[in-house]
């Protein structure tokens, strides 16, 4: 095998590797090692595109390159978050007493994030026709959605403003795991970022989601993550409409 096929598969497994360091930080579940935790999901999402990117450089697809990619995916983007959101769950404010045995049985539905995103990553890798768009939600987007949460309430936890209660609130977080989790596994179609040239043409909203997203990074750093999952959410609903009609 030619050198240049090893390439995409060890960015693989930096992303890999990037989501397992993930899951230790989680595990360890104070709100600063949260921090860490998403940081390195954030890393592992860079690397998730780069190998892609370099598969089609090369021309270095292959068929383990896939099965690879889907099991660094359920580590970076299942297990990893999850853990992310099961300790969110633990620090956050508002949750009801303790549910079964003195032990709050809440933070346990954090687990439907790995569970559905496994099966979410199986049925995508037996759907052909999910090569320009989705059906679903990917798992990447939920994942940093969960990923920016910790990262925010450092940001915010000095003023502890309507936007900190919010993302700290336990059923806020709750809404996460469940309805992100039923995303994950609907057939509600959704748009893929991945391009296939670069003519604006046919990428018109990829471009247009990417500029907008942008501009809402640099005007509010890492707090702009929730709103580009919304306005995602959105683009995609206003698509399968249009398409409906059309």
């Amino acid at each position: 095998m030619a050198f240049k096929n090893h390439i995409p598969n060890t960015i693989t497994l930096l992303s890999m590797t990037s989501g397992i360091v993930a899951v230790y930080y989680g595990v360890k579940g104070s709100p600063e090692q949260l921090t860490y935790a998403g940081m390195f999901i954030f890393l592992a999402a860079v690397f998730d595109f780069l190998d892609g990117f370099a598969a089609r450089l090369l021309h270095a697809s292959s068929e383990i390159g896939i099965q690879l990619d889907s099991l660094s995916d359920l580590i970076s983007f299942g297990l990893a978050p999850g853990f992310i959101l099961f300790q969110m769950l633990n620090l956050s404010h508002g949750k009801p007493s303790d549910t079964l045995d003195g032990v709050n049985v809440i933070p346990f539905l954090a687990l439907l994030v790995p569970l559905l995103s496994g099966l979410r990553l199986a049925k995508f890798n037996l759907d052909e026709e999910q090569q320009y768009s989705f059906k679903g939600l990917p798992t990447p987007a939920l994942a940093l959605l969960i990923a920016s949460l910790p990262l925010i309430r450092q940001n915010l936890y000095a003023d502890q403003g309507l936007f900190y209660m919010v993302i700290t609130n336990t059923y806020f977080l709750l809404a996460i795991a469940v309805f992100g989790s039923m995303l994950l596994v609907s057939r509600f179609p959704m748009f893929s970022l991945k391009f296939h040239g670069f003519g604006f043409a046919q990428n018109s909203i990829k471009y247009v989601f990417m500029g907008i997203s942008l501009v809402l990074l640099i005007l509010l750093q890492v707090t702009a993550v929730p709103f580009i999952f919304a306005l995602y959410l959105f683009v995609s609903l206003v698509l399968y409409l249009t398409d409906i009609q059309t």
